[in-house]
């Protein structure tokens, strides 16, 4: 008599409702910014002469220098959620031993790179207000500002969301799941917003 046939077990991976719910939101966010830029090539076809007036003034240099901070502290961020996937909160070595870091140390280092991007924008706003380009000045300075306005609020929030992140891991009393899927889907969005602002970038201040 022939033994029974075994029937192979099956494993359903299901995603992780939290972070299908940030991907899907992050979704709607890119249509809101689909927006922002159908508006400023509508306003910039309507009248190019205010491009070329208007955009002599920006300080390339420094913004591709604030914009690389930015680039870069995607990849300290994603260091950061490494660190959470292999459980190691705190670094293992000295403070100079950046290959021990772990997820604490990365995201402070995200979050101070954030805050240079966001102090260098306000830096950059103030010194095009003083060369006379403000929001009702002209069209130009009406799209630019709202462009580049709601994307550094987009950044504020991911600032306020990594100080929740520390906050949420300092509290617990065991690092573990909850605490790397809040590090895996704050990564999400502070990815989503870089690659905004490297579209922004290079559609304002390089497309000129």
């Amino acid at each position: 008599m022939a033994p029974p046939r075994t029937v192979p077990h099956v494993t359903v991976n299901r995603p992780n409702p939290v972070s299908v719910g940030t991907i899907v939101w992050l979704a709607s966010e890119l249509m809101f910014f689909a927006a922002l830029f159908a508006m400023y090539f509508t306003v910039r076809n309507a009248v190019p002469e205010e491009w070329a007036l208007q955009t002599e003034k920006f300080n390339i240099p420094f913004s591709s220098v604030n914009t690389l901070i930015l680039v870069l502290s995607s990849i300290t961020c994603q260091l950061g959620v490494m660190a959470a996937e292999r459980f190691q909160p705190e670094r293992t070595g000295g403070l100079l031993q950046v290959s021990r870091w772990g997820m604490h140390e990365w995201i402070t280092l995200t979050f101070l790179m954030g805050s240079v991007f966001v102090a260098g924008q306000v830096f950059e706003y103030a010194e095009l207000v003083h060369e006379g380009l403000t929001i009702s000045s002209s069209p130009h300075g009406s799209v630019f500002y709202l462009a580049t306005g709601f994307h550094g609020l987009h950044v504020v929030g991911g600032l306020l969301a990594f100080l929740f992140l520390l906050g949420r891991s300092f509290s617990a009393k065991r690092f573990g799941h909850h605490e790397a899927t809040t590090a895996i889907v704050v990564s999400y969005y502070w990815h989503f917003v870089d690659v905004v602002w490297i579209a922004l970038f290079a559609v304002v201040y390089l497309i000129q």
